[in-house]
């Protein structure tokens, strides 16, 4: 516990933005959940401590970067990777040159190597419904970062996900989106003007 003391106060020392300093952001940033090295909550982790370090960390060096993410790594199977890696930070047996480079550290030796994996099977598992094209299209867009699909997989998977109706829409037409991101477009405003028709 004194060792998580010691580094959230060094972390702060080192560079924490406070409104009304110079040049202080004065937007509030939600600090990450403790992280305790489940598997599961690594990804949302990292995107949690990538906010606050991009908003309130931005003047601090690299090493106090990573110091204020291993304060919030506490706990569970982190708290003896987290003591490995102070050690090997002070030995000099390792070196970050930028914070993502430690996150991404991170990730890969919680990630457990199925995080693939499970965004593949949650991006077949992935359905419109009743639900807006926009809100569908940001949903897949999450899964499908982390899925290793790409090109026309992909654009078969968010076919296959996407409303019925839509996707005959589409397929009728003369003119078919072509990337993800065509798709994405245009199953948008077809969605929208059905919508607005109603």
């Amino acid at each position: 516990m004194q060792i998580q003391t010691l580094l959230a106060e060094r972390a702060g020392a080192a560079g924490e933005r406070r409104e009304g300093e110079a040049g202080a952001v004065n937007i509030k940033v939600a600090k990450p959940q403790l992280f305790d090295g489940t598997s599961s909550k690594v990804a949302g982790f990292v995107t949690g401590c990538k906010l606050y370090i991009r908003n309130k960390l931005v003047g601090a060096t690299v090493e106090a970067q990573i110091q204020w993410v291993l304060s919030y790594v506490q706990g569970g199977s982190a708290d003896m990777w987290k003591e490995n890696v102070l050690e090997e930070l002070e030995v000099g047996e390792v070196e970050y040159k930028l914070v993502e480079e430690f996150l991404l550290s991170l990730k890969k030796e919680f990630g457990g190597g199925e995080e693939e994996l499970m965004k593949a099977a949650e991006l077949r598992k992935l359905e419109q419904g009743g639900r807006m094209m926009e809100e569908f299209v940001q949903g897949f867009k999450r899964v499908a970062r982390g899925s290793e699909y790409e090109g026309r997989p992909l654009v078969e998977e968010f076919k296959r996900g996407m409303n019925g109706a839509i996707r005959r829409k589409l397929m009728e037409a003369e003119n078919q989106p072509g990337s993800i991101e065509q798709w994405y477009r245009r199953t948008t405003a077809l969605d929208w003007n059905w919508r607005e028709s109603r």
